[in-house]
């Protein structure tokens, strides 16, 4: 019997192992895994179910990370090296070669072969039927998909795949190998695992598994050198060595926070003192009688995310968390978040190494990070007090694995993949269990995302992870629902009321405590303006007369491009940005970059007068600040995320506007009976929540911050009737399609919704009608966003000759691109940044498969050579930067980003 890295996949190097050295190897891993690098809350809760502390668990790692290969002692694994099968025969494991082209063969996988032995054997051995069963499901599940009952049978049936007798006392040798070498192995016959407990145990499997898998750890051995028997020494230097080499960084220990809560904050943040949000969020972390829920509502640039990280520390010294896992609603505001995280690790005392990462699609194209990684394996990323430093680990990176680093920053996906049944979930069940867990803009998720949101907390909960959610503009009915979901993970019944606490307020599961504010309210001036171009024209010169910058937020791409234009033509094309989401990576980057530079806080390359006109990208992404505003009709609670971009700092302004003011504009006419939204924001929004907003703001001339925030918001997502008589006919209307959509979008969200936690049983079934193997930018962000997600190109151009171009208008554009070699490493990475997200005219999905069988004839045979293009949709333009796609002609204007209209 042998293992092989890569055996699986037909690989053959000629260098194996036998199978007994690889699950020792395994073993003794998962051993080190649990004693040195699992987080101790992790530990506590699979403890209070094994018993007996810290060993117990390790012992029943170790035998389950023993045994996870045993059902490749069977003829449907042994049969892919036949050039082995001689060296077996004379032990009477004899098999027929022609089971390799038995169809049924692949349904015989080791791992069920595994779960079905590792079952019968543990009943053979008094162990209880339940308790065999689920340690028989955490084997069949160590590939990443859990068992399927009609599959097992199959197993149960084929003995000449699975082996007859011969290999029934093979497999039971090497079980019984393995629980000889575990104190009181029969003690765990009492068990019966929680379904939380043993994805966290199959989570460790398969970590130890690919790390004794992996042959720059654990070499391999030529046939000639294959040892005929165990050698315990042997095996032991394997593992000290194997381990000493991948150096994986221990966990997050963070020490109690005492003492002058302001002195600490001086010391994490280097702000003079703590506000009064900040100071009310960490003594509710601090007064907890167990690590809980943390809701932390205020207002938009009230230090939210300082409250949050000095509240984790709180909670992860208490509960044993070993890292913390920040996630954001973009991949911006995850750019973003990474360097003030990494900030805050900078001043964190008395810590040794951790490991950080950066997990979104375009992580590779962060300078900050990935320069740091490709420095070397153990790349460092910034000091942490005096004593260590973090680092971005290789072995912790890729999709799979990233989110087992100690601190990690990413888009909203990658949580709430934990509650989309696909493969390998474990290993993101592994990874959130042993952390603080931080969802920032929880507000800004839809019904759909939602769904899965409420499922990840209320496994959160059963694995007893501190959460710290954070809001701005939260309507009470969410913040019972996600309290809720949580307590009901965590098994207790919240205090929390369905009324409305109070604003600015921290809640947790014992109730809400609102906070009194400090300081003048803002008090921002409305108009309301009629949607042309004209009278947006003539306010903008009214307001700028004597200087002034100021945004203009459209809802869709197309009125950003059209407004832009004219405003360009009026006030000089130097004195506009356009900023939104149809540039390419590269660009719309460079734009961020420059907003933040001549917008940003105080001491920024502020123009004297400028206009911005911006899409959505400004409500969250960018810390900017504007002296005037003018914003589509929105959701009231985007709305006011917008005028957290109006006189945000404190600066000098010109006179005409030196009071805050924002018009409202996207209404065909203000005087209507209902009003009616212009098409482009009913498209994006619906009827519902815009006339309710409407209803809102149509009679009022001021909104004051941060006082207004929390009535307009539970005003606007409340029962009650809004506006006049005379539009409650559409509002009833509006609302009961709204309410139709969102029931047909959160049943639609069930078909791969995660079961709860507190399902009894075994694994058997778990994952059964899986997403498959969720990509966190493709098909599993597909399954937990819902919206139709426009579709992504590379773009390169074409020269006169048939080769192709890096667009020849970013930095260091115009290079030749191999047609037939691999792409380097820095070229591959520059065509990676110029991704596009195409229009949704050629995204929706009547169209879709069509635009992508049209895109798929351009095929690069050097990009199908280089991993990190492979596989993408490619556009081509030509020198005139123009293509034909599906209809249109499409154009890339650096300035204004991708126009698109019908090809006549």
């Amino acid at each position: 019997m042998w293992a092989k890295s890569g055996f699986d996949r037909g690989e053959s190097s000629g260098e194996w192992l036998p199978l007994w050295q690889h699950l020792d190897d395994t073993a003794g891993i998962a051993s080190l895994l649990v004693r040195e690098w699992l987080s101790p809350l992790v530990i506590a809760r699979v403890g209070r179910e094994v018993g007996g502390g810290v060993d117990r668990v390790v012992g029943l790692a170790q035998w389950l990370a023993g045994v996870h290969d045993v059902g490749k002692a069977s003829p449907a694994f042994a049969v892919q090296a036949p050039e082995l099968t001689d060296r077996m025969r004379p032990a009477g494991l004899v098999v027929d070669l022609r089971l390799r082209s038995d169809p049924a063969r692949g349904a015989v996988s080791h791992a069920l072969v595994g779960h079905v032995a590792v079952r019968a054997w543990l009943r053979s051995r008094g162990f209880g039927r339940r308790v065999s069963d689920q340690l028989g499901s955490i084997v069949g599940s160590h590939h990443g998909a859990t068992p399927e009952v009609d599959k097992l049978l199959v197993v149960d049936k084929r003995t000449d795949l699975a082996g007859g007798d011969v290999w029934v006392d093979a497999r039971n040798a090497l079980l019984s190998r393995a629980a000889e070498r575990i104190s009181r192995f029969d003690d765990y016959a009492a068990l019966d695992l929680s379904l939380p407990t043993q994805v966290l145990l199959t989570g460790v499997v398969i970590v130890a598994d690919w790390i004794a898998s992996n042959p720059d750890l654990f070499p391999l051995w030529p046939v000639h050198r294959l040892p005929g028997a165990p050698n315990d020494e042997v095996t032991a230097a394997r593992v000290a060595e194997g381990w000493d080499r991948l150096a994986l960084p221990r966990g997050w220990r963070p020490p109690a926070v005492a003492g002058d809560l302001d002195a600490v904050f001086r010391a994490r943040f280097g702000k003079p003192s703590m506000r009064p949000v900040q100071r009310a969020a960490v003594s509710e972390a601090i007064r907890q009688a167990e690590p809980w829920i943390v809701v932390i509502e205020a207002p938009m640039g009230s230090g939210k995310t300082e409250a949050a990280l000095l509240a984790a520390e709180v909670l992860a010294h208490r509960s044993g968390a070993d890292g913390c896992f920040v996630a954001l609603p973009t991949q911006a505001t995850s750019d973003a978040m990474f360097t003030r995280v990494r900030h805050w690790l900078d001043r964190l005392p008395g810590q040794g190494t951790v490991s950080v990462t950066l997990a979104h699609g375009k992580a590779h194209l962060n300078d900050e990070y990935s320069g740091l990684v490709h420095r070397g394996r153990y790349s460092g990323v910034g000091e942490v007090g005096d004593d260590g430093a973090a680092i971005a680990h290789q072995w912790l990176s890729g999709r799979k694995k990233s989110g087992l680093a100690s601190f990690v920053v990413g888009t909203i996906d990658q949580v709430l993949f934990a509650g989309l049944r696909s493969r390998h979930l474990m290993l993101r069940h592994l990874a959130l269990a042993g952390k603080v867990v931080i969802i920032d803009e929880v507000h800004a998720y839809d019904v759909y995302m939602s769904r899965y949101l409420h499922r990840v907390l209320h496994w959160l909960g059963a694995y007893g992870v501190p959460v710290v959610l954070l809001s701005a503009t939260l309507p009470d009915a969410r913040r019972v629902e996600l309290v809720r979901a949580y307590a009901e993970g965590r098994g207790v019944t919240p205090t929390v009321d369905e009324g409305h606490p109070g604003y600015p307020a921290v809640t947790s599961l014992s109730g809400s405590t609102v906070i009194e504010s400090v300081g003048e309210p803002t008090v921002v001036r409305v108009d309301r303006l009629a949607d042309d171009l004209d009278t947006l024209v003539r306010y903008l010169k009214t307001c700028l007369a004597d200087g002034g910058c100021a945004v203009v937020v459209r809802n869709t791409v197309t009125r950003v491009q059209d407004t832009a234009r004219r405003l360009a033509e009026e006030f000089g094309a130097d004195a506009v940005t356009i900023a939104h989401s149809r540039f390419l990576a590269c660009d719309r980057a460079a734009i961020d970059r420059s907003l933040v530079r001549r917008f940003g806080p105080p001491g920024a390359d502020r123009p004297a007068s400028h206009i911005v006109v911006a899409s959505q990208v400004v409500e969250q992404s960018l810390d900017i600040d504007f002296d005037l505003m003018v914003t589509d009709l929105a959701p009231v609670d985007l709305v006011l995320q917008r005028l957290g971009r109006l006189q945000r700092h404190d600066r000098a302004r010109p006179t005409r506007v030196r009071t805050p003011r924002c018009a409202v504009v996207g209404v065909e006419d203000w005087g209507a009976a209902p009003v009616v939204p212009v098409s482009g924001s009913r498209r994006v929004y619906g009827d519902h929540m815009l006339l309710r907003s409407a209803a809102l703001l149509i009679d009022r001339d001021t909104i004051m911050l941060p006082d207004d925030i929390a009535p307009l918001v539970q005003a606007a997502y409340g029962s009650a009737a809004l506006g006049p008589a005379s539009w409650q006919p559409a509002m009833h209307t509006a609302a009961a399609a709204a309410e139709a959509s969102a029931r047909q979008r959160t049943d639609s969200a069930g078909h791969f919704l995660l079961g709860r936690a507190v399902n009894p049983g075994t694994l058997v079934g778990w994952l059964v009608a899986s997403a498959g193997d969720a990509r966190d930018e493709a098909r599993g962000t597909a399954q937990v966003r819902d919206g139709e997600e426009s579709l992504e190109v590379l773009v390169v151009q074409r020269d006169a000759d048939g080769g192709l171009l890096l667009p020849d208008w970013i930095d260091g554009g115009g290079q030749q691109i191999p047609l037939y070699d691999t792409v380097s490493w820095a070229q591959a990475k520059v065509i990676s940044a110029c991704s596009l997200r195409l229009p949704m005219a050629l995204s929706h999905g009547g169209v879709v498969d069509a635009v992508i069988a049209e895109l798929e004839r351009t095929r690069i045979t050097s990009f199908d050579l280089t991993p990190l293009l492979t596989g993408q949709l490619v556009l081509v333009l030509d020198r005139n930067r123009q293509a034909v796609l599906h209809g249109y002609r499409l154009t890339y204007d650096p300035r204004r980003g991708l126009l698109h209209e019908p090809d006549q």
